[in-house]
């Protein structure tokens, strides 16, 4: 698979990653399947794996399936919220970085951090100070890379002021644009990586979902507002968009939305998340689609049509994970 740099700092990654927090959800498969999983995904060219210290167990379980290739992959991490419980609130004291620095090595089995990332602004701590302690953790050895994630513009401004930063983590999708506003620009100028999350909208964009599908009560998606029944309805239009363009393009829905995804940046590394191998292959099938100049223009003219409703997160997630 093809390689790609992010940010100035020489991080190498492979085009596509594999975001690894569904793997720790309930009705998630057996741990045996799922290290079984990741290391197939190893096997077929993935170098680029995420993780946080707030996705349950799944620090270990990356750990434990990447530790026979810890010298050829890459692991992303993240830390800033109190005892990395997301609802608990957010702490980005530099005591606590260092902290869950140190826990995260011992359970990735691994003695350094590839990327480190603040997994969310914290308006109580200085985004100065936080940049400080990554640049500490880096010239100590047990960092290589500064990241953060959902971080605004400004934010990302000042980090990278104190310490470079290589990679930002943000939702985005055909699903959801709202980085293309301040955030490429901003990123482009900087020389800094993009990494995005939920590159397949949930699910959405895979055409597996409408307005008639029930969620197990264990599904995230069924308590968000962007997938209750009526949003689901009316964001329809964006479905249907895409399984035209995969049918024009003998394709999936799924790889022409990550097909897209890599042809607005050549910074872009984006990590869809699977259980199922046969979805794994799928998602690296997207690597070798070519969306040209006049089928992209095409692409975003009918997207800009679109007005997608419903906010991602409930309110009370939305409160704590709010960007600054």
């Amino acid at each position: 698979m093809e390689k790609i740099k992010l940010g100035n700092g020489g991080l190498e990654v492979s085009a596509l990653g594999f975001g690894a927090m569904g793997l720790s959800f309930p009705n998630a498969p057996t741990k045996e399947e799922n290290i079984k999983l990741l290391r197939s995904a190893v096997e077929q060219g993935i170098t680029f794996f995420d993780t946080a210290q707030g996705y349950a167990d799944n620090e270990l379980l990356v750990g434990e399936a990447l530790a026979p290739f810890r010298n050829e992959v890459e692991i992303a991490t993240k830390f800033g919220f109190k005892e990395g419980k997301m609802l608990l609130g957010l702490d980005s004291r530099p005591e606590n970085i260092k902290a869950v620095a140190e826990a995260s090595l011992k359970r990735l089995r691994t003695d350094v951090i590839s990327l480190f990332y603040q997994h969310r602004f914290d308006p109580n701590v200085p985004i100065e100070d936080v940049a400080g302690t990554v640049k500490d953790l880096i010239q100590q050895g047990k960092v290589k890379h500064f990241g953060l994630s959902e971080a605004t513009a400004e934010a990302i401004r000042k980090a990278h002021a104190v310490l470079p930063v290589t990679a930002l983590q943000s939702e985005y999708s055909m699903f959801y644009r709202e980085p293309e506003t301040d955030i490429l620009p901003t990123l482009e100028e900087l020389g800094i990586g993009f990494v995005p999350f939920s590159p397949l909208g949930k699910g959405f964009l895979t055409g597996t979902i409408n307005a008639s599908t029930e969620f197990d009560k264990t599904d995230g998606r069924s308590f968000s507002p962007r997938f209750n029944k009526e949003n689901r309805e009316a964001n329809q239009a964006l479905v249907d968009l895409v399984i035209s363009i995969a049918t024009d393009k003998n394709a999936t829905p799924a790889q022409v939305a990550l097909a897209w995804l890599l042809v607005q940046k050549p910074f872009i590394v984006p990590i869809p998340g699977t259980s199922k191998l046969h979805r794994l292959q799928e998602n690296m099938g997207a690597t070798t689609i070519l969306l040209t100049t006049d089928e992209l223009g095409k692409i975003n003219s009918a997207l800009a049509a679109i007005k997608i409703v419903g906010e991602r997160y409930p309110a009370q997630i939305q409160a704590a994970t709010q960007r600054k």
